[in-house]
Parts: structure tokens; C-alpha cells; sequence
């Protein structure tokens, strides 16, 4: 099979869905001409045209306030946001009228805010993890791929998806390659988890950018005689809750993993559902792992302290398992 970058990933997945739909409409800072920040949308304005690919001033609650506007006049906008730390200025667009309007008034927001996030060097304005910022908001869906054949099926789904649904890319993974069929109609369902690797002795749950630092980590960890488990929720909201409990009840032990601060995280609501439904099945307490309290330091090392890696998960690990042999 082929191996392309999430970048084109993400760019195949606009295509499809623009020449499917001719409701798909791009929107958002740069996108055009400029190709996004993260050149995602690169060529789409030659294929579509500027009716259809659309730049916007630097303003996020025009691009969101005016998305959902769109969204409920029958259209299908894709609005980009730069950078995930952005959404705290779309915040009442996206979470008093996208998030709501279903509710309030029976309309479908079909829309999909994309954005990037993720620590990258650029500091703490640039680079925060935001989704446990609207994870308690309802009506909205969290979606964050951490592979090529995720990014491009899930985005497709989220397209199509008739709520709102903020889609997470982390910017360091832009670049990163894997496998995507080519031709077909890649999909993949909203709300399921993927398992990344199969394993008995523990399970880790991770999310976006940790779900590679997890995979390393078990890698190492088999050398020492450890079978790891990695489940990838992919999408937050909705949590599959079915995968996550099998995996529990198949190890007993659990380690999550996201690169958000670990206080009010998505780890958080992850481990109140293991409490709720399987916590007669651990062997020992669920253990989070997340950023320090603190934002985002622009010092690059500083910056990999901050971040959860390989190492941790390792030594977080081996002190549930072995305490004594760490």
C-alpha cells in the first residue's frame, strides 16, 4: 500500500469531499492563496476556485460565527483555524450557537472547525492542547486522528457528519507518513477507538501525538518482558467506551496518555468511565500522564520537558507493574 503524509491525507479527504458535495465549502485564515498555515489546502484553490475556497480576515469568530451561518443555510463549511489556542476567541460562536442550535431551534450545524495543535517550539500562545476546553460543552464532537489512514477517513466522516465536530491535528505530525489506500472511500465511523497494538499485561490509552510515544514505549517495554496494549480513542467525543472497557478487562492495568495538562484532561473523563463500569477489573490504580499545570514554555527544552514522551510512559509503566524493579 502507498504511504503519504497526513498533510495529504487531510488535502485527499478535502478533495473528495468538495468534488462528492458541492455543499463542502472551505473557509478560514490564509487557506487560499497562502495554502493554510500548514499547507494543507494546498492546490484546492486552482481546483475549486475562490467560491468555494475562501480566505477570511484573521478574525476566528467571523470564521466560526460565519461557518455556522453557512452550516445553517444548507451548506457544508470546513472553517481552519491556525491554531488550536485560537478557539478561546470563537468560543461563544462555537459553543453558544454551533454547539446549541440543534437543541434550541431543530436546525443541523454541519460543520467542522479544523486546527492545530500541540507544543512545536512557538511558545505559549501557539501551542496548547485546548480540547478539554469543549469537551463539557454538548452538541459538539472532538475528533483527533494520530495517523495518516485516521486523518483521512475520519476528516471524510466529519464532513459528512450533519453536529459540529472539532477536528484536532497535531502540528508535528503534519509530516508523518503511513499507509492510505488509494481510490475507494476511505470512512471511518465517528465514536469507535482503534487498537494500535495488541498486548495482555497493561493497557495504554493515548491520544494524538502521544499515541506514537506510546507505541515507542511499548516497543522498549517488550524487550523487559511487559505486553502492552495502545488504544487510540480517535475520537473523544463521543468515547467509545465498549473498546476501552475490553481492553481493561483483557489487562487489568491502565496507563493514559495525552499531551493536554493532566488537570481536567481528557485522561480525566477516560478514568471516571474505567471507575464507573470496569473498576472491579484493575489490578491497580489507573494512572494519568499529562503536561505540567503550567503553560506552554517557549525553551525548547524546557518545551520537551513539558511534553509527555517515551520515558515517561516507560517509567510510569514499570512503577504500576514492577514498583521494586524501577
Amino acid at each position: 500500500m502507498r504511504e503519504i503524509t497526513i498533510r495529504e491525507a487531510l488535502n485527499e479527504a478535502l478533495q473528495e469531499e468538495m468534488k462528492r458535495d458541492d455543499a463542502v465549502i472551505l473557509f478560514g485564515e490564509d487557506i487560499a492563496r497562502m495554502q493554510g498555515a500548514f499547507k494543507v489546502t494546498a492546490g484546492l484553490l486552482d481546483m475549486f476556485g475562490e467560491d468555494r475556497v475562501i480566505d477570511t480576515p484573521l478574525a476566528e469568530t467571523l470564521v466560526v460565527g460565519g461557518a455556522v451561518g453557512m452550516a445553517m443555510a444548507g451548506l457544508r463549511p470546513v472553517a481552519e483555524l491556525m491554531f488550536a489556542d485560537f478557539l478561546g476567541i470563537a468560543m461563544d460562536q462555537l459553543c453558544n450557537y454551533a454547539a446549541k442550535m440543534k437543541y434550541n431551534c431543530g436546525v443541523n450545524v454541519p460543520l467542522v472547525v479544523r486546527t492545530a495543535c500541540g507544543a512545536r517550539g512557538s511558545g505559549m500562545h501557539h501551542s496548547q492542547n485546548t480540547e478539554g476546553w469543549i469537551q463539557n460543552v454538548p452538541g459538539l464532537k472532538i475528533v483527533m486522528p494520530s495517523t495518516a489512514y485516521d486523518a483521512k477517513g475520519l476528516l471524510k466522516s466529519a464532513i459528512r457528519d450533519n453536529n459540529p465536530v472539532v477536528f484536532f491535528e497535531q502540528k508535528t505530525m503534519y509530516g508523518l507518513k503511513g499507509e492510505v489506500p488509494e481510490g475507494g472511500d476511505l470512512v471511518i465511523p465517528l465514536g469507535k477507538a482503534d487498537v494500535k497494538r495488541q498486548g495482555g499485561d497493561i493497557t495504554i490509552i493515548a491520544t494524538g501525538g502521544t499515541v506514537h510515544e506510546a507505541l515507542a514505549a511499548a516497543a522498549e517495554l517488550e524487550g523487559r518482558g511487559i505486553s502492552c496494549e495502545v488504544v487510540d480513542p480517535r475520537t473523544l467525543l463521543p468515547l467509545d467506551h465498549e473498546t476501552i472497557i475490553e481492553s481493561v478487562k483483557k489487562t487489568h492495568n491502565v496507563v493514559i496518555v495525552h499531551e493536554a495538562p493532566k488537570i481536567g484532561g481528557i485522561g480525566a473523563e477516560i478514568a471516571a468511565v474505567i471507575a464507573e463500569e470496569a473498576i472491579y477489573e484493575l489490578e491497580s490504580p489507573v494512572r494519568r500522564i499529562g503536561a505540567p499545570f503550567t503553560p506552554v514554555p517557549f525553551s525548547r527544552p524546557l518545551e520537551k520537558a513539558y511534553v509527555p514522551d517515551r520515558e515517561r510512559i516507560i517509567t510510569t509503566v514499570m512503577e504500576l507493574l514492577s514498583p521494586e524493579g524501577v
